[in-house]
């Protein structure tokens, strides 16, 4: 019996547009995130749905009661899909950090699924916190198809696990694009298949140039 989750990044906002760190930063969607999002639910309104689940910050909440709104259906947040903290490094740049916090930024380019800045959270504790939210939507929504509306690392990470990525790299090979979606298959609320993965075609026909950085090694020349 197929459970189906449609998993979804929240719209842009103004500082995913500037590309900051932005994990607790509770920040509405831009006026191009509600653009995005309102395709999507253009592109959903046909599809069966059970429910809609969300991170509680208020670009998630949104995302989620615009996509939930052609089905009846409003958001349930779930904390454990927020997205991941990034402690005294919020709302900078990734110039900034480096500039500010050198120590800190190599050991997190180094390995940011073990590393944590000073008051953040590593990929691990989000991957510990997410992961059991996800088999609980899986196991409350048997045989049926659920929307889940959470962040970018989160989602990269919640990825990982469940396709058996090497979490270590997941800011190098993963990306989100804003309102993007992914779909995937539970056989069982442990054993998924990915169905698709950062689709944002429901608002852009081809793969946008990669703008928003992914970590220093994806974006030096030198390591190509």
């Amino acid at each position: 019996m197929r459970t189906r989750l449609y998993l979804v990044r929240h719209g842009a906002t103004v500082l995913s547009a500037e590309d900051r760190f932005a994990g607790a930063v509770d920040v509405d969607l831009s006026d191009e995130g509600r653009r995005q999002v309102g395709a999507l639910a253009t592109r959903l309104t046909g599809t069966p749905v059970d429910a809609v689940y969300s991170s509680p910050m208020r670009r998630t909440i949104e995302t989620a009661s615009i996509l939930g709104k052609p089905h009846g259906l409003a958001p349930i947040a779930r904390d454990g899909l927020r997205e991941i903290g990034h402690g005294h490094w919020e709302e900078k740049t990734r110039a900034e950090v480096e500039a500010a916090y050198p120590s800190e930024y190599a050991s997190w380019e180094e390995d940011p699924f073990t590393f944590a800045p000073d008051g953040g959270e590593s990929g691990l504790s989000v991957m510990a916190r997410s992961l059991p939210v996800v088999r609980e939507i899986v196991q409350a929504h048997l045989g049926k198809s659920v929307i889940v509306v959470s962040h970018k690392a989160t989602i990269r990470l919640i990825l990982a696990s469940l396709l058996g990525i090497d979490a270590r790299g997941y800011r190098d090979r993963l990306d989100q694009s804003p309102a993007c979606l992914n779909i995937l298959d539970f056989k069982d609320p442990v054993r998924a298949r990915l169905m698709l993965y950062n689709d944002a075609s429901h608002y852009k026909t081809m793969p946008a140039p990669q703008t928003e950085s992914l970590s220093k090694w994806w974006d030096d020349p030198a390591s190509a």
